[in-house]
């Protein structure tokens, strides 16, 4: 599949620190569209991931999709609907539960600025975290890809960091 199938407002959805943010940063710089990282609108700036309030948030992620050019990263399964009918093509990262951890402590500890990152905030390891990517990540994997297997759209599964380091390649995208 070529980069240019999946249009040009392509979501991005799979667990955290699965590489979502990375790809759509060098998605959204070869092809020119905006990109979006949902846990920037859903968490307050300068705070320790603080969310906004619900309709602050889903103002935020509307007025993003309303755009006609972008990439957009995140699950928040509340928005998911009006998302996919705004959409032109879908990847979902579908990295295991270890190697998300292994991200998560990797991120946590050693880098900073790292796109799509919150403004101002710092990320560091937290129980509600590891249990997220341990107990409920694996859960909406199964849901994750039923709507992956429905949705009519161009699309593209990636199972393992080889399979998106391949992609990277394919479609010569820098980090």
């Amino acid at each position: 599949m070529n980069l240019s199938d999946l249009g040009d407002r392509i979501c991005i959805l799979g667990p955290s620190n699965s590489g979502k943010s990375t790809l759509a940063n060098a998605i959204a710089r070869k092809r020119g569209l905006e990109a979006v990282h949902l846990d920037v609108l859903h968490h307050l700036p300068n705070t320790d991931w603080e969310p906004r309030s619900r309709d602050e948030f889903i103002a935020l992620h509307d007025a993003a999709i309303a755009g006609e050019r972008w990439v957009m990263d995140g699950n928040y399964s509340i928005c998911i609907p009006q998302r996919f009918r705004r959409a032109t093509g879908l990847i979902l990262l579908d990295v295991s539960t270890p190697v998300s951890l292994l991200r998560y402590f990797r991120r946590s500890l050693f880098e900073t600025g790292r796109l799509g990152a919150l403004e101002g905030g710092r990320d560091s390891i937290k129980w509600d975290m590891i249990h997220h990517i341990a107990v409920v990540q694996p859960r909406n994997r199964k849901r994750y890809s039923a709507m992956f297997d429905e949705l009519d759209l161009p699309k593209l599964r990636l199972s393992s960091v080889t399979a998106i380091k391949q992609r990277f390649n394919a479609w010569d995208l820098t980090r």
